[in-house]
């Protein structure tokens, strides 16, 4: 079992209507370049929401977690689903 789920990249859904290849785009294609970015964490064992991180993908050292601005809190379309158990 773990106690956090990475659960992507930070990035923004696209609205409805949006045409396939912005939706592709989305939900496939990741920048997944090597230095800090922001990224959605899930704590399972813990408080079970999800959270924000600066992670350098080279070291995998944290420099930075807090929650989302409001508009993207769990629950709004900017957020990543809850994993399964």
């Amino acid at each position: 079992m773990y106690e956090f789920r990475w659960g992507g990249e930070r990035s923004r859904r696209p609205a409805p209507g949006s045409d396939d290849a912005t939706w592709t785009q989305y939900l496939y294609l990741r920048r997944n370049e090597a230095g800090t970015q922001e990224e959605w964490w899930y704590h399972r064992s813990g408080c079970r929401r999800w959270f924000l991180g600066v992670r350098d993908t080279r070291s995998n050292e944290v420099m930075e977690t807090f929650w989302p601005p409001r508009a993207e809190a769990v629950g709004t379309p900017t957020a990543p689903e809850e994993p399964a158990p």
